[in-house]
């Protein structure tokens, strides 16, 4: 079965920090956009900075593998190289972005074994970024 692209929504308080951020530093091109909305080519998948004027929400966190993930978060599973995902994971500190979760191999030796990190845009979100050695490994138990 193949995937069809996800659509995504999400506030945030200034578009050109969206548009600095979403293209500059992750590397998504723009699609469509207006005064209050732009449309982001993330990894194949559709989101949509709605500017809202306000910062993002805050739920709190849940534990996993030893730390506290972000509530709500979004992300992408990337079917990149672990050197690409160590790639991003340098080019978003050197623009800066200070991380929630640094980035590391969550689940190491065990099923669903996976490099992670996590880190906000500067509207707050809460965004994950992930890679498999063995995307086979995605859902296992």
């Amino acid at each position: 079965m193949s995937l069809r692209p996800f659509h995504l929504a999400f506030p945030v308080h200034d578009l050109a920090a969206a548009r600095a951020f979403w293209g500059g530093v992750i590397g998504c091109s723009e699609g469509r956009s207006s005064d209050s909305w732009i449309d982001f080519d993330f990894y194949g998948h559709q989101i949509v900075a709605h500017c809202t004027g306000q910062r993002a929400d805050d739920a709190g966190n849940n534990p996993v593998d030893g730390h506290g993930v972000p509530v709500p978060h979004f992300g992408i599973v990337l079917e990149l190289e672990m050197a690409d995902w160590k790639a991003l994971a340098a080019r978003l500190r050197a623009a800066g972005t200070k991380f929630e979760i640094e980035p590391y191999v969550r689940f190491k030796g065990q099923a669903g074994e996976q490099a992670t990190m996590f880190f906000r845009d500067p509207s707050g979100n809460a965004i994950e970024m992930k890679a498999f050695a063995d995307l086979g490994q995605l859902f296992a138990k």
